[in-house]
């Protein structure tokens, strides 16, 4: 009897087991400190896709540039205006393939690349109009995703005859 009773106070004189889970306030805690690590992660992540546009839209320039120049090569002369850049895509007489793939014409932002000849430095100049599909720079500035990008900027097209711009 003595152990039943020796057993019952070693029950009584234990500390409570440890205690388990979070209060509200911890968990409040770590949502807002999980919530401004996202909010920092996804603003660093737009400037980059903003960025990695741009330089997708220089790429399609140069790639139609080439096109242009390989047109010019076997034709004798650039895309008319009237003609734009459509020509490109299609294949003119002894000629497998076009010059370029219809979706080659869209920016990164879904617009068309804009063709203008002459153009303002060179014989002619291919441009997009950036994420806001208008002309010049809007709110976002010299660097943002509306600003314009031409292959005159890019140093991807040649001088008109007689080297005169």
């Amino acid at each position: 009897m003595n152990s039943l009773i020796q057993a019952s106070r070693d029950r009584r004189n234990r500390t409570p087991p440890a205690r388990r889970g979070m209060t509200l306030v911890e968990v409040l805690a770590v949502v807002i400190i999980l919530g401004l690590i996202a909010a920092t992660l996804t603003l660093s992540f737009r400037g980059q896709v903003g960025r990695a546009k741009r330089e997708l839209a220089k790429t399609g320039i140069a790639l139609i540039v080439n096109a242009i120049e390989t047109y010019a090569l076997e034709t004798g002369a650039i895309p008319t205006m009237e003609d734009g850049l459509d020509v490109l895509t299609r294949a003119p007489a002894g000629r497998a393939e076009p010059f370029l793939k219809p979706d080659k014409l869209i920016d990164p932002w879904g617009h068309r690349y804009q063709y203008v000849t002459p153009g303002p430095q060179s014989a002619y100049q291919v441009l997009s109009l950036g994420a806001d599909g208008r002309p010049g720079v809007s709110a976002g500035g010299a660097g943002s995703e509306d600003e314009d990008i031409s292959s005159d900027q890019l140093g991807q097209t040649t001088k008109p005859a007689g080297g005169k711009p």
